[in-house]
């Protein structure tokens, strides 16, 4: 049997994360840039329509790689090669259809959706740039379930990689080049969003070099006389049918975060014209609005790659049947998504003003920004928790919690944003979180009891966390009275990173000083826990 490049599962694993978070790193950071070349409109123009591709792009391929790379290794493990070629072959062509479909609507459609969405002048050039990328990325999506199910995770994590790079190079080159040209912002937001189609193409071309490399082996060995096993193939409609039930679970869980962000796209600029805004001034507010998403990205980094690592570490336990070790790995994520989300919501609550001014230039926004900052709290916690009931076997559980989530910020923004403003709608994107995360964690709950087992050290916690908030602010202060004379901009950055070094500080030497984490806890984080014990032993922070 010809094997590309199989991989262990931690290997795999380790590999696929790393791609996750360099991908998710460069999305958090190319729109600091961006803003700064296109100011709060061509901020606008670009978060309005990339959710609406994210959502279609999701809808028609979340779930297929998953979905493809098990029906891939199924295939492989009857020794059956052949069949698991026609799982690709069919997957391609479901993939394809559905991705021209949606370039046709989106396409055809874009007027229309422009006008919903607060701007058919600026907006409609730009759904149709982004349409492109639908006819590229499906295809892609098969490919990588195809190098999944032959447990060769590189392919999929060099794609990635490069599709997310030449994505970020073209929005911030094309950018910079039509407003350097006078062209506006509407032909910036149409350049940046077109960087889907250019990655996509990236992305494929590299994909398309790893699968010309298998075939060239499979070829030689079949010039040596081994011919790829086969069996009896299973029905079309079987296949099919496999494919859809097996990837809409996944697709539906993958599809809510775009949601939060879509639903903000048909709403905020409506709601704030109800409210009294001129067109013009509702488009500005929402590009301020928008500054948000980047900073709450950044704050759930370690909340994304700790529910990809608790699903496969919780599952294996079910697996085993090992109900202790389960629920002590997810306790011990729950506790530890808890230790990083509270500070961080704290923190950026108190930095939120010099962060929007180094960030962007000016402060405006900044209320809007500091309600945001809550978010970091409810939004890793629902993505841990979210984490450990699909590793737990329930996948549409917290898919569905999220939908309510979604659904609670729509009507949050119906009440909130025509009196508040931008401040309602941060306070909704609040609550949507918030209630997403109850909801996972009362079905928790009822599974394992406890939760975050804090016990004794509920009191030292809420002491670290104000003593790093007491140490945040007085920074803050201090350093602004101190470089006050160096501009604006420049004295913000200082003041910001020096509440962010400061709070950091205090925070995790108030944690081990009070006791609040211990060696056990250290001991079972991978890797991260081993090399951390000696040091902090040495500082004779840890007995």
């Amino acid at each position: 049997m010809v094997s590309p490049g199989k991989q262990s599962f931690m290997k795999g694993a380790a590999i696929l994360g790393v791609a996750a978070f360099i991908t998710k790193l460069l999305g958090a950071v190319y729109k600091i840039p961006y803003q700064n070349i296109t100011g709060n409109t061509g901020m606008f123009v670009y978060q309005q329509v990339y959710p609406l591709y994210s959502t279609l792009l999701t809808i028609a391929t979340a779930g297929f790689p998953i979905a493809v790379s098990k029906l891939v290794s199924e295939q492989l493990a009857q020794g059956n090669e052949l069949g698991a070629r026609r799982v690709f072959r069919i997957a391609a062509g479901i993939l394809s259809a559905a991705g021209i479909l949606l370039f046709v609507i989106l396409y055809g459609c874009a007027p229309v959706l422009a006008s919903w969405m607060g701007s058919r002048q600026l907006l409609t050039l730009p759904i149709r740039s982004v349409s492109f990328a639908l006819l590229v990325v499906p295809v892609m999506s098969a490919i990588r379930g195809y190098f999944q199910g032959y447990q060769n995770m590189t392919p999929t994590a060099v794609s990635q990689v490069m599709e997310q790079g030449i994505r970020v190079i073209t929005i911030l080159v094309l950018a910079w080049w039509f407003m350097t040209t006078g062209a506006g912002v509407i032909y910036a937001g149409a350049g940046a969003v077109f960087g889907a189609f250019t990655g996509a193409v990236a992305g494929l071309f590299v994909l398309l070099f790893y699968w010309r490399r298998i075939r060239k082996q499979e070829l030689s060995v079949q010039k040596a006389g081994v011919p790829l096993q086969s069996a009896e193939p299973k029905p079309l409609g079987i296949l099919v049918r496999q494919l859809v039930v097996l990837s809409i679970p996944i697709s539906l869980g993958a599809l809510v975060l775009p949601l939060f962000s879509l639903a903000d796209s048909f709403t905020v600029a409506n709601l704030l014209e109800v409210g009294g805004y001129t067109q013009e001034a509702a488009v500005e507010g929402k590009g301020v609005y928008d500054r948000g998403q980047p900073l709450i990205q950044f704050a759930s980094f370690f909340a994304t790659a700790l529910s990809l690592s608790i699903v496969p570490a919780i599952a294996e336990a079910q697996v085993r049947r090992d109900e202790r070790t389960t629920a002590e790995r997810s306790v011990l994520a729950l506790r530890l998504t808890l230790l990083m989300g509270f500070p961080a919501s704290v923190g950026l609550f108190l930095i939120a003003q010099p962060t929007n001014v180094m960030l962007y230039r000016d402060a405006a926004g900044s209320d809007a920004l500091a309600i945001l900052a809550m978010t970091t709290l409810f939004s890793t916690l629902a993505l841990t928790s979210s984490g450990i009931l699909q590793g737990l076997g329930q996948v549409v559980l917290p898919a569905f919690n999220l939908l309510v989530g979604v659904a609670v910020k729509l009507v949050g923004n119906g009440l909130l944003v025509p009196p508040l403003g931008i401040q309602g709608a941060a306070i909704a994107t609040v609550v949507g979180y918030g209630a997403a995360a109850a909801l996972n964690l009362m079905a928790l709950r009822r599974r394992m009891g406890s939760l975050f087992r804090l016990g004794s050290a509920k009191l030292p916690l809420a002491g670290a966390v104000f003593l790093m908030g007491g140490a945040v602010w007085l920074t803050v202060q201090g350093v602004l009275w101190l470089v006050q004379d160096w501009g604006l901009r420049l004295s913000m950055s200082v003041a910001s990173i020096s509440g962010v070094l400061m709070g950091g500080i205090v925070y995790s030497s108030a944690l081990l000083l009070m006791k609040v984490i211990q060696r056990q806890e250290l001991e079972r984080v991978p890797k991260v826990g081993t090399r951390l014990i000696p040091i902090l032993e040495r500082l004779r922070l840890l007995k």
